[in-house]
């Protein structure tokens, strides 16, 4: 099994720590280790020469400088950003060359993942089904909370078992559904949150491009035949996995795998409080930081000086080089307007 780590996105939503120049896949948000770095070392059970590394080409040193393990030739850099139907089917093109039935799994550089024995588990039983029947697998789990920044997956009949896994059917897929809604399917055992972790074979979710991408393909086709990168890439749809392919493939060639993984898609502060933080009345902090009175908030200071609070509840206090964000936690999912605006003034 071929292992394809996506990193290449923004995480506009995690400012100031993660930021255009080094965005939070190259953070230590979780640990003392970057994002990145973490997803690398949960796969023990994959040889190096297994992993490939998707990312924007400008963030293309910092990724080999982060795991210097894997060949130099399993880096895949993007020359402009076109979101992950074209990033996806770049790397199965790539390790098609050479390994033209290889199953690849498609895993994400800004993930937690905490239970690695039920990962490697899953994405076995994942690689067996890509293997024997040749369908699209999806590692999915069950919702935590009712959260509206996920995209969901609506699960059918039990469809068989392997070692005592259950298998589902797929339903169909929901995209970031409001709160009210996104509670409903908190209580059903219906709907899990889709992760994105996708298992197939490289000749299959390219015949998936050829159908229902084929301009895309078209410039897939040109790379396999030894056309370069920058000149094709660009000219792909710039399009998601999920609205590319996934919500137009036959559902019945679809498997949903549910699994306990202790995941979260660490997109905003406060998803990261949810996630590591040891009950929701208790601070997440890091650096030097004195929390007098205060609850349930994260404060991360990278800086030298002491960061202090005193009587605050629920926000958000970040302190790096050159910025400080201060924001309500129930807030920080709305970052991007502060980045936008940023931006309207250096253009200005």
């Amino acid at each position: 099994m071929k292992i394809v780590i996506l990193a290449g996105g923004a995480g506009t939503r995690l400012w100031p720590m993660s930021t255009k120049e080094k965005p939070k896949q190259f953070q230590c948000l979780v640990s003392e280790k970057t994002m990145l770095r973490e997803t690398f070392e949960r796969l023990p059970f994959v040889d190096p020469k297994d992993i490939y590394i998707c990312t924007n080409a400008e963030y293309g040193d910092l990724a080999k400088k982060e795991i210097p393990e894997i060949p130099n030739a399993n880096f895949i850099l993007e020359p402009s950003m076109q979101d992950t139907g074209p990033c996806i089917g770049l790397a199965a093109t790539i390790i098609a060359k050479d390994h033209p039935e290889a199953v690849m799994a498609v895993v994400y550089a800004d993930h937690l993942v905490q239970d690695i024995e039920e990962w490697e588990e899953k994405l076995r039983i994942a690689e067996k089904l890509a293997k024997e029947e040749n369908t699209l697998n999806i590692i999915e789990v069950k919702a935590k909370y009712p959260n509206v920044n996920m995209g969901y997956v609506k699960i059918g009949q039990m469809l068989t078992t392997i070692d005592d896994i259950e298998i589902y059917e797929l339903k169909k897929f929901i995209e970031k559904p409001d709160y009210k809604t996104a509670k409903k399917f908190l209580s059903s055992f219906s709907y899990l949150w889709n992760t994105g972790y996708f298992v197939w074979r490289v000749d299959k979710i390219l015949a998936e491009f050829k159908k229902h991408l084929p301009k895309t393909y078209e410039q897939l086709e040109a790379i396999h035949r030894g056309g370069l990168i920058e000149n094709h890439y660009p000219k792909c749809d710039k399009i998601s996995i999920d609205y590319g392919i996934m919500e137009k493939v036959n559902p019945n060639e679809v498997r949903i795998i549910p699994a306990d993984l202790g995941w979260n898609d660490i997109g905003t502060w406060k998803s990261l409080h949810e996630e590591l933080a040891k009950n929701p009345d208790a601070n997440l902090t890091k650096g030097k930081v004195l929390a007098l009175e205060s609850t349930g908030s994260v404060i991360y200071n990278e800086g030298k000086n002491l960061v202090a609070t005193l009587g605050i509840e629920d926000m958000i206090v970040v302190n790096v080089v050159g910025f400080t964000l201060v924001c309500p936690k129930e807030r920080s999912s709305d970052l991007k307007k502060i980045i936008n605006k940023l931006n309207e003034a250096n253009e200005n």
